[in-house]
C-alpha cells in the first residue's frame, strides 16, 4: 500500500511518498499512482523523497516508476531521492546498476540534506534555485 504525504514545514517544497509492504508486480500499481501524482501535484523544480523505509519486500517492478519519476525531477531541475534499508530493495538497485543513482538514504530528514546512508555517496550541495 502506498500513500503520499503532507509534507512537514521542513519540506515545503518538496513532495513525499511513503510505501509499505511487498512491492512487487501485483502491488506496485499503488506506488507507481502515488509518483505520478505528486509529480502533477506541483508545477515547476520537483524535490521528491520515497520513504520505502517500511517496504517488507522489493522486486525489480519498482524501476520503471521511479526512474520515470527520476528522469521527469532531474528534467525540472530537482531530485528524487528514496529512503531505504531493506536488503531487498538494495539488492535490486545494486543488481541493475543503478545504487548510484539511488543510494540509501536513512530517513526523510537525511534525504532532504542529501545524506546517504553510506557517507561516501553524499549527493554535493546545491544552490537553491
Amino acid at each position: 500500500m502506498t500513500t503520499q504525504g503532507g509534507a512537514p514545514a521542513l519540506f515545503e517544497e518538496c513532495r513525499i511518498v511513503r510505501a509499505h509492504g511487498e512491492l512487487d508486480r501485483h502491488t506496485v500499481a499503488p506506488l507507481a499512482r502515488a509518483l505520478a501524482e505528486a509529480r502533477a501535484a506541483r508545477p515547476g523544480r520537483l524535490l521528491l523523497i520515497v520513504d520505502l523505509s517500511e517496504a517488507t519486500f522489493t522486486d525489480c517492478s519498482i524501476l520503471t516508476p521511479l526512474c520515470d519519476a527520476w528522469y521527469d525531477c532531474r528534467a525540472r531541475s530537482g531530485w528524487l531521492r528514496i529512503v531505504y534499508g531493506n536488503h531487498t530493495t538494495d539488492l535490486v538497485f545494486r543488481r541493475t546498476g543503478l545504487l548510484d543513482r539511488f543510494p540509501a538514504y536513512a530517513s526523510a530528514q537525511d534525504a532532504w540534506e542529501g545524506r546517504t546512508a553510506d557517507p561516501g555517496t553524499a549527493d554535493p550541495p546545491r544552490r537553491p534555485a
